[in-house]
């Protein structure tokens, strides 16, 4: 295979104005189309998994389905309740509630069993996940009520006004992240290039990247629904690998340049570096790609979205870094030659002596003591750090996963807030379970009987509200019926999930169960998060079993070694296995609530460990490919083994450590975020990155790969016999003079030979 890489550098350099008009055009152009098609958003069905998806689906072929419901509650100012001005108030709500479109029912009012509140409940017209959209006006209603009786506390709260409040809160929360990342990875930048200019570089591709994501996952909706999680991972990893990508290639550019000293010109040095770093950005991108797509295989909305962002937002970075980034590059580099010349010039005037830039050494002296343990004991360093691995992973053994429901919320969010004051005054709204059957119309009579029996034993049981009375109903057609059960506890609790357990396990095997020919599913608040979790944990062994297999093939292909794609493969559970050992030991528990500003679930949510096994897989590849490659072209340079490894490593430790700093500075931003679920995911991903960078890349590795010596590589294969040269970009590339200096520039077939092939 030829050098792509290579040769879309080479167009690129010798076409810059047209290079960065065309990716500005192409970032314009997936932006406007994707906002003229518009997102394709996901349906409630797209949501249905394992028996309370089927539930779900006999429920809505009876019109029996779950509305989005919002409840008001009246309450006294200060001191007991005023029935006659809350009944007032109550009537008042209700009159213009019911004039709205948006609004499908409005029941009579509920007084709480103290006296304390008054309860109205609105059933809203369409679907369940239409709720927050179609809540604004209920809202305003409540508002301009609240305003009329200002003795009075008239507020709103519900599934609709909670997901809105979330929705909200979301966009507040990245916009947070933005203004806290954005800042720092510009200093670390800086601090890595010493100019302003090139430290804008990767943040100008990495945000043009997300902005031509954002478009193109607007039409890729189309063919996977989008439930509204994908453009927080967009911009979470469009800043992380955009970044990442132009840094590696702009520091191999400027180490061109430095070796050059002077006598290649900008189109050169940027066909060099695309030669060597080009195709490692093209291999890593790859890598990540693979890596992500193995969570389609979960079948679930979430996952597919959260893939198909990560994918988008990588292809596009890789892209970027193969297309504008060497015509600016180029554009930067006559401005540096230019700027060079004037000051030449100027120091010639004033008859002062040309002085040299002595190079500054690859690595500090932190680098280096990092990498001395491995140098010099690395069978100490190994087992040591290996050590500390297991350790930080242990607590992964007690992992416990939930699936997080509106009671997990923010108590930031108004509605949130409401809501705790509703569940206390009606503890029966915590938690429903809806045992739904269906069979043959003339069956109906038989199977409401079974479930009032089943009503009456489970309001027997201290586990289900007894306040509550159960509710039937039936379709119209008779086929469908549908038992509501009341639960006084929330929904992530033991209690929740034993009432669950007892329905499906005790009750309904004895009473409707019994019944041949009917089709019975429990559904409900519980039943939706613990299917969920069955679902995952049915479909974690087949995406880990192709995750491994997949980045075991992505490496060895790589790097023609499949010892290389082992130890990749181990290196990368290690990495995963301890930043999930962490996350378990700070959120799992409750010693980091205050630190963190989080309630502690108990638990971790249940989406967050494969989809981090799966993106950490992706990003240790990241530094997988930097770092090793970095090593075979010293081999291929004709140094040992040892010398390789050593040289290699210190020669990326640096641009590795300041990506991975980016990365982290990233990920973390998100710990600051109000969702317990986004806290979890931007903890687990900035150590992750963080142990990979340092320990994995400075310490286990480079003793791993000094211990197997030469065997870890594949055996070297003798040099073509003739082979003509071409000079890199041609003669027009050589700066003149560059002859009279007696050196001449390194040439394509001087590149290491694993990337030619």
């Amino acid at each position: 295979m030829r050098l792509r890489p290579v040769h879309m550098a080479r167009w690129s350099a010798r076409h810059p104005w047209r290079a960065i008009t065309g990716w500005f055009l192409f970032v314009l152009l997936c932006l406007g189309a994707g906002i003229a098609a518009g997102s394709n958003e996901a349906t409630t069905k797209d949501f249905w998994v394992g028996e309370a998806g089927h539930a779900e689906s006999m429920a809505t072929e009876g019109g029996l389905q779950r509305r989005p419901v919002e409840h008001i509650l009246i309450r006294s100012a200060s001191g007991p309740l005023d029935t006659a001005r809350a009944t007032g108030a109550a009537r008042e709500l209700t009159t213009r509630m019911r004039a709205l479109d948006e609004v499908r029912e409005v029941q009579a009012p509920v007084a709480s069993k103290d006296g304390s509140a008054l309860r109205v409940s609105v059933v809203m017209e369409g679907a369940e996940l239409d709720g927050r959209k179609n809540v604004v006006p209920l809202l305003a209603e409540t508002a301009e009520v609240a305003a009329a009786h200002p003795d009075l506390v008239v507020e709103e709260t519900g599934s609709p006004a909670i997901s809105k409040g979330v929705n909200d809160q979301r966009g507040d929360d990245l916009a947070l992240s933005e203004r806290l990342s954005l800042p720092v990875t510009l200093l670390i930048l800086l601090a890595v290039f010493g100019s302003v200019v090139m430290a804008g570089v990767p943040l100008l591709l990495a945000l043009s990247s997300i902005a031509a994501t954002m478009g193109l996952s607007m039409l890729a909706s189309h063919l996977l629904p989008d439930p509204g999680v994908g453009t927080n991972m967009i911009l979470l990893m469009g800043l992380a690998v955009g970044v990442d990508y132009t840094l590696f290639h702009l520091k191999r550019e400027r180490e061109e340049r430095a070796r050059a000293g002077g006598r290649l010109g900008p189109e050169a040095l940027v066909e060099l570096a695309a030669a060597t770093a080009g195709r490692a950005v093209v291999i890593s991108g790859l890598a990540v790609i693979v890596c992500t797509a193995t969570l389609y295989l979960a079948a679930d909305v979430i996952f597919s979205s959260l893939a198909t962002g990560t994918i988008l937002v990588v292809a596009v970075a890789v892209l970027s870094s193969l297309t504008v980034l060497p015509a600016l590059l180029v554009k930067l580099g006559h401005r540096a030659e230019r700027r060079a010349a004037r000051k030449a010039a100027r120091r010639a005037r004033r008859g002062a002596p040309a002085t040299a830039k002595r190079p500054k050494p690859e690595n500090g002296r932190v680098f280096t003591a990092l990498l001395r343990p491995a140098r010099r004991h690395p069978v100490a360093t190994l087992c040591a750090s290996v050590l500390v691995m297991l350790a930080v992973a242990a607590p992964a053994l007690g992992l416990r996963l939930v699936d997080p429901g509106k009671d997990t919320f923010s108590r930031s969010i108004p509605a949130m807030r409401v809501y705790d004051r509703l569940t206390a005054a009606y503890p029966e709204l915590l938690v429903k379970h809806e045992v739904v059957t269906r069979t043959s119309p003339d069956r109906a009579p038989e199977v409401r009987a079974a479930l009032t029996e089943l009503g009456r034993r489970a309001q027997a049981d201290p586990l289900f509200a007894r306040t509550a009375e159960p509710v039937v109903r039936t379709s119209a057609d008779g086929r469908v019926t549908v038992l509501e059960l009341a639960v006084p506890h929330p929904a992530p609790s033991d209690e929740a999930i034993a009432s669950l357990d007892h329905l499906r396990d005790r009750y309904i095997p004895v009473t409707v169960g019994e019944l041949n020919g009917v089709d019975t599913a429990v559904s409900g608040d519980v039943a939706r998060g613990r299917d969920y979790v069955h679902h995952e944990h049915g479909k974690l062994p087949l995406v880990i079993g192709f995750l491994l297999l997949l980045t075991f093939v992505t490496t060895a292909v790589a790097f023609r070694s499949a010892v290389i794609g082992l130890i990749g493969v181990v290196l990368n559970l290690l990495s995963a296995a301890a930043a999930l050992g962490a996350l378990v030991l700070v959120f799992q528990g409750t010693w980091a609530e205050g630190l963190l500003d989080f309630d502690s679930l108990g638990a971790i949510a249940s989406r967050v460990p494969l989809f981090l096994f799966v993106l950490l897989f992706g990003l240790s590849m990241d530094y997988q490919v930097f770092v090793v490659s970095r090593i075979k072209e010293a081999m291929d340079h004709g140094m040992t083994a040892r010398e390789a490894v050593l040289e290699g490593i210190a020669r990326s430790a640096k641009v590795v450590t300041s990506a991975a700093l980016v990365m982290v500075t990233i990920f973390a931003a998100f710990v600051f975020l109000h969702l317990t679920e986004m806290k979890q995911m931007g903890f687990c991903l900035a150590v992750a990155v963080l142990l990979d960078a340092v320990v994995i890349r400075m310490m286990i590795l480079p003793s791993l790969l000094l211990l197997l010596g030469e065997r870890a590589w594949p055996r070297k294969r003798p040099a073509p016999a003739a082979v003509e040269p071409l000079a890199v970009g041609g003669v027009s590339s050589v700066r003149a003079g560059s002859a009279a200096a007696g050196t001449a520039p390194r040439r394509v077939a001087e590149t290491p030979e694993w990337l030619r092939h």
